[in-house]
């Protein structure tokens, strides 16, 4: 039987984000939020269950381009790994700074800032359109003439570590403060004081900031304040996603000329007026609820995404074993409870509409997979007659069990 293996990244970062936040409540540091985090892991178990489609992409990239395109041939030798991982590195800088300095990756990049917490859990706010740009940059690597075995394999390391950096439980590192990228240094990175914005670009070597002057040291009289300089202040796991890119359309709208538009695609995010937001959320009806979400809420939503955390980590396992259908229903049900849990925290009562295309997923896997479609032929007609004559009467009781109130 042959798994993969990479599903194993799935229980070992939910046991340190576990262990984390035992280690912060043992020492009374309030350094997580039961909603940000949920919010943060969302946003992960999405990027972790849309890779298992598009990373056979990347390694096809890869290779095409050495075979193609490779300058040199290279073979692996413990040099050329050394190699591999301080250019694999320098490049990441580049897209990394790139991403803060230019509109369109900010657009895709901007999701990994929005946390107003700084924790384990934000790590995981990578999302899969940030892999595509994070590509174009190292698609440099097999144009060098690196295989892609290894460039993949020496990826799989790189992001590993930028892991342990996101954390207020370890101070300064010593001697490891001058070469490599500490907690201390990203805790610098994601703050929006104005003396720490867009600085400490590295992922693993902090080299490249003290090279290229975007070095940044964490003053100890400087209190960080965490998240975008205008905090989104939404749960919402679409608006999440896409907000900026709203923002820039209508911005860009507004603008005329298409030099004017050019430069601000690729100029920096403070081109872009935050009102525009306000703007966009007004048309498409993204409005804040100030509602406080209580015990049994958090539990509910907690549950489901826990109970997500397992269906992710069994996906990927038997992914190898999972046939196309099946992979399509499962990769549904799961973005569909994602989007469902950041609208259960803002209390939204459209919830009911996701709630019901979840149940058709489920009942569309569970026909496939028990082959019960002449049952379902009579089944499914009814049920969807029953619940339109009743839809009223099932909104309703669906609205108070879930939110303990109408």
């Amino acid at each position: 039987m042959k798994l993969n293996l990479l599903a194993l990244a799935v229980p070992f970062f939910v046991v340190f984000m576990a262990l984390e936040f035992f280690i912060a409540r043992q020492k009374k540091k309030p350094i997580f939020n039961l909603h940000h985090s949920i919010a943060n892991i969302s946003v992960g178990i999405a990027e972790r269950l849309l890779d298992v489609w598009v990373t056979g992409l990347f390694f096809f990239i890869y290779d095409y381009l050495q075979r193609h395109f490779g300058l040199f041939h290279i073979q692996p030798s413990i040099l050329l790994w050394i190699v591999l991982l301080l250019c694999t590195d320098f490049l990441w800088y580049w897209y990394h700074r790139l991403a803060h300095e230019v509109n369109l990756f900010w657009a895709v990049h901007v999701v990994h800032h929005q946390s107003e917490d700084f924790n384990y859990t934000v790590s995981a706010r990578i999302t899969v359109f940030q892999a595509f740009v994070r590509t174009g940059f190292w698609a440099v690597l097999p144009v060098l003439g690196f295989p892609a075995s290894m460039i993949t394999s020496i990826l799989l390391v790189h992001g590993l570590y930028p892991f342990f950096i996101h954390t207020q439980l370890i101070g300064k590192l010593g001697l490891l403060e001058y070469i490599l990228v500490t907690p201390s240094h990203h805790r610098v990175h994601h703050a929006s004081n104005e003396k720490y914005l867009d600085k400490n670009y590295g992922d693993v070597f902090i080299i490249w900031d003290k090279l290229f002057g975007t070095f940044q040291k964490e003053e100890d009289n400087i209190p960080i304040q965490y998240g975008l300089t205008h905090p989104l202040k939404s749960y919402s796991f679409l608006w999440q996603h896409f907000h900026f890119i709203a923002e820039l359309i209508l911005a860009a709208r507004r603008t005329k000329g298409i030099k004017n538009k050019a430069r601000l695609l690729f100029g920096r995010p403070d081109l872009v007026d935050h009102r525009f937001r306000e703007q966009a959320e007004e048309k498409l009806l993204v409005q804040q609820n100030d509602i406080p979400v209580d015990k049994p809420l958090n539990r509910y939503v907690v549950w489901q995404v826990a109970l997500s955390i397992v269906l992710l980590f069994v996906f990927i396992l038997f992914e190898r074993y999972l046939p196309i259908h099946q992979q399509l229903l499962i990769t549904t049900a799961l973005l569909l409870t994602l989007i469902n849990c950041g609208a259960i925290m803002e209390q939204k009562k459209w919830v009911v509409y996701l709630e019901f295309l979840r149940l058709l997923t489920v009942t569309i896997g569970v026909m496939i997979a028990y082959s019960t479609w002449w049952y379902s032929i009579l089944l499914v007609p009814v049920a969807a007659i029953l619940f339109t004559w009743y839809f009223e009467g099932i909104r309703s009781w669906y609205l108070r069990w879930v939110y303990w109130r109408e």
